[in-house]
């Protein structure tokens, strides 16, 4: 009689299991790369983390609870998004844009939103103007309470929100690139920052697009923008900030 075949022991994982470990675990991983992207972008976007701050990997590993590797992830991340510089020797910086580089941003920025506009008109539905509505409302009471963190990403969400209700998910991660690297730009170079006159532009824009008008929409967020470029100037405002206060 031969003897019987031995049986695989149930506690020992087999190449299924491992794959499904390694899974998790780059799964668990880009989750914590991602956290650190959205939160630093954050950041910037409300101007709590300002140009030329420094990122420390280690206090943002030790903010996030997460390993350096993981941190340096979400930093080249970031800095492919323009938002980070990264220096050999020196480490990681907020980036600093240049003048010529903002105006280059809002040129495209007048060009993809205006082409935005034309297609979510083109498609829109009740529940579009009733969600960009409770978008304008969220915008009037942060800039009646001077709420400039909240108010500053709201006005700038605006137009990631229209991108959003095209549906098209690379539309919006491009306009999501666009609103923060600009909201560097006004931190650096904006000689004003007029945020009821932002909010009521806004409204503008959403009576043209309830009204199905294209063509005065595309105007009025051209003009929109380029009220924004006009208060850019030559000269360089840059308060400091630090990373540990900023997140």
């Amino acid at each position: 009689m031969s003897a019987a075949r031995k049986k695989p022991s149930a506690d020992l994982g087999g190449p299924a299991d491992a794959a499904a470990e390694a899974a998790t675990a780059s799964a668990n991983e880009s989750s914590s790369t991602e956290q650190i992207v959205v939160a630093v972008t954050r950041a910037i976007v409300e101007h709590r983390l300002l140009p030329g701050a420094k990122l420390v990997e280690q206090k943002l590993g030790d903010h996030f609870g997460v390993s350096r590797t993981i941190v340096r992830q979400a930093l080249f991340r970031l800095s492919q998004l323009k938002l980070v510089r990264l220096e050999p020797a020196r480490g990681a910086f907020v980036a600093e844009p240049s003048i010529q580089e903002a105006r280059e941003v809002f040129a495209v920025r007048r060009m993809v939103e205006g082409q935005m506009v034309r297609q979510l008109i083109g498609q829109l539905r009740a529940a579009d103007v009733r969600a960009l509505k409770a978008h304008l409302r969220d915008e009037r009471d942060a800039v009646a309470r001077i709420d400039v963190p909240n108010r500053t990403k709201l006005l700038f969400d605006f137009h990631v929100r229209m991108a959003q209700l095209v549906g098209n998910q690379v539309l919006v991660e491009l306009i999501q690139e666009l609103v923060s690297r600009c909201s560097l730009i006004t931190l650096m170079y904006q000689s004003a920052d007029d945020a009821e006159t932002s909010n009521a532009e806004h409204a503008d824009i959403l009576a043209a697009i309830e009204a199905r008008d294209a063509d005065l929409a595309v105007r009025l967020i051209d003009e929109h923008l380029l009220t924004v470029e006009r208060q850019l100037t030559e000269r360089r405002r840059v308060p400091s900030s630090r990373l540990e206060d900023a997140l």
